[in-house]
């Protein structure tokens, strides 16, 4: 049998196919946040704040990283080099006292108006926070808690003022009314706009919304909210861009005009820039978080991420849940990451 001979052409079509191959792999490739350390929480920390770390929001400071964990009222700190013997690490424990009274005030709530066994009671009985921020021209943090029930009926998002040494100072509900409990706030960030301080609430859900409608792509939003005496009124709204793919927001992070969400269900990281004077952010770039040899999703809990410079994010991953589908994801749970972002700092 003789062979065809392949003409010039068909050379070219099949060169030219395999170099658009060869580029969408390194640019997928160069999408890929690149791990550069992690470490598990409680081996930073031992034991002090028990074996279940639900950890949900991180924030670097100073050379450290402040951690919060959806079902502890404690803060946990660990030195930035992820080192089990930095004398930096440690659980920071609330008072007993400031525990009972926010345990008593978060029972009364649930019980004005929650349905059993809803995502929002259940929050406000175990004192967790989602995420945190904190005000550099004051020395103030926050914290959030994702939505407790409110009369007449529907929730709010909570958050908690605490002064340079993290003691208590008072907590308000964020002015935005939020119907389905389990999608709720899940992230918070302190912006600085012309000397007036703002709080930057990420939604859970697209649409800010529960159900099929929060889990389809194309409506992140971001809630915008200014003190107006002992409230926080909700004074505008940053439409993150249509085409990100992601079914749900998990945290956010915003840096010398930059700004970084991240997802859990898409297991990536969308960043952008964003324009404070307007509220707007521009279409930015996703970067998935690493994968197996398959392509296969092995972090498949991050609930927190924080700016740690140019090109740097810190990440925290939640507990993973039980099953045999979940199995893969346990290496990376409860723990804390250290990424580099190709290509981000220009």
């Amino acid at each position: 049998m003789t062979a065809t001979k392949k003409t010039g052409s068909e050379k070219t079509g099949k060169e030219k196919a395999g170099k658009e191959k060869a580029g969408k792999e390194r640019a997928e490739a160069a999408r890929e946040l690149r791990l550069v350390k992690e470490a598990k929480i409680q081996d930073l920390i031992g034991d002090g704040a028990g074996t279940r770390l639900e950890a949900s929001g991180v924030l670097y400071r100073d050379g450290a990283f402040l951690i919060v964990c959806d079902n502890l009222p404690s803060l946990i700190r660990v030195s930035s080099e992820l080192s089990p013997k930095a004398p930096e690490n440690g659980v920071l424990t609330r008072k007993k006292t400031q525990a009972k009274d926010a345990g008593k005030d978060a029972a009364k709530g649930a019980d004005k108006g929650a349905d059993k066994g809803k995502k929002g009671a259940a929050a406000a009985a175990n004192e967790g926070f989602e995420d945190l921020a904190h005000d550099a021209a004051r020395d103030h943090y926050y914290t959030l808690s994702e939505a407790e029930p409110v009369k007449p009926k529907g929730f709010r998002a909570r958050v908690q003022e605490y002064d340079a040494k993290l003691r208590p100072i008072g907590s308000a509900h964020l002015d935005f009314d939020i119907a389905d409990a389990n999608k709720g706030m899940e992230g918070l960030e302190w912006v600085d706009r012309s000397g007036t301080g703002h709080l930057l609430a990420l939604c859970e859900g697209n649409w800010c919304a529960g159900g099929k409608k929060g889990r389809t792509p194309g409506g992140g939003r971001i809630q915008v909210f200014r003190r107006d005496g002992k409230r926080w009124s909700n004074t505008a709204t940053i439409r993150l861009p249509k085409s990100l793919p992601f079914e749900d927001y998990s945290s956010v992070s915003v840096r010398d005009g930059r700004i970084a969400v991240l997802s859990q269900a898409s297991s990536a990281l969308w960043v952008g820039r964003i324009d404070t004077k307007k509220w707007e952010v521009d279409e930015g770039k996703v970067h998935r978080l690493p994968t197996d040899g398959k392509g296969r999703t092995v972090y498949g809990n991050p609930e927190g991420v924080s700016w740690v410079s140019a090109d740097h994010v810190v990440i925290v991953s939640d507990r993973a849940k039980k099953g045999a589908a979940n199995e893969r994801f346990r290496a990376k749970d409860q723990s804390i990451h250290l990424f580099l972002i190709p290509g981000n700092n220009d």
